[in-house]
């Protein structure tokens, strides 16, 4: 199966059309037995933006990343990742997607690089290739020590980075990080969103972080507060902060929301 980077529409020289957004969603909602979780949704990120997608614990941020990745699909509107719908296009759509769920998914009893190996196998990446992709990203979250350990010897933080490696062997478009830091002490919360946001800069990814905690939120992030199923603001900071005509995130987070940061 033909990765990301082997889409031509990715390259965007003088006279080409523009790439399409990392992810674009319209009009979405969503229901759970007639109850409203997601109402008219929209949202579009583009390559190498970094979006916090901010809210309260039920505010339906994981409703939201069921959606996008096609683990519920009853819904209304529309969800493209890197310009593939993901009902009409599914394939071409998830091979662009990376994610890393809120609950840890790796195999505690399968080495950091078997665990790698199987998700590269998912994606149809022949060995060479994927021993090469594995090396990589490994290295890139500073974890290139730890190939032959066995997941269950690693801290949370260090598993976390695996998982982050994972999600990018196949070259996404769009990497999904559903509350990532949850159960990590304060350091290791801090590395990893240090490390993603770079990752971000560096690496021209998009990345779409749902948390609560205000203080994952940097400065130069475009901010989604999500509450009730609803966007209640969207912006840089200084402009969701401006809307709610409060000085910090923190204090505008409240505002929206009814619920102290």
């Amino acid at each position: 199966m033909a990765g990301p980077v082997d889409d031509p529409r990715s390259v965007c020289a003088e006279g080409h059309r523009p790439a399409p957004a990392a992810l674009e969603i319209a009009g979405l909602s969503f229901s759970y037995s007639g109850r409203p979780v997601l109402d008219g949704i929209g949202l579009a990120i583009a390559r190498g933006e970094f979006v916090v997608l901010l809210g309260p614990n039920g505010a339906g941020k994981t409703t939201l990343f069921s959606l996008v990745t096609r683990l519920y699909d009853r819904r209304v509107g529309s969800i493209a990742i890197d310009g593939h719908d993901v009902r009409s296009e599914p394939r071409a759509a998830l091979a662009r997607l990376g994610v890393v769920f809120q609950q840890p998914t790796l195999d505690l009893d399968l080495t950091v690089g078997q665990n790698l190996a199987y998700h590269a196998a998912l994606h149809g990446m022949p060995g060479r290739l994927a021993n090469e992709r594995i090396a990589e990203k490994l290295d890139r979250v500073g974890m290139a020590g730890r190939l032959r350990d066995r997941v269950r010897t690693l801290s949370g933080g260090q598993r976390r980075r695996v998982e982050i490696a994972r999600a990018l062997i196949h070259a996404p478009r769009l990497l999904l990080l559903d509350e990532p830091t949850v159960g990590l002490d304060i350091r290791s919360r801090r590395d990893l969103v240090t490390h993603v946001h770079r990752l971000a800069a560096e690496d021209g990814v998009a990345v779409l972080w749902a948390t609560h905690l205000i203080d994952e939120v940097h400065d130069g992030d475009t901010v989604v507060v999500l509450d009730r199923g609803r966007i209640k603001a969207h912006g840089s900071v200084a402009a969701v902060t401006a809307e709610a005509r409060v000085a910090s995130i923190a204090a505008a987070f409240e505002a929206l929301t009814g619920m102290a940061a």
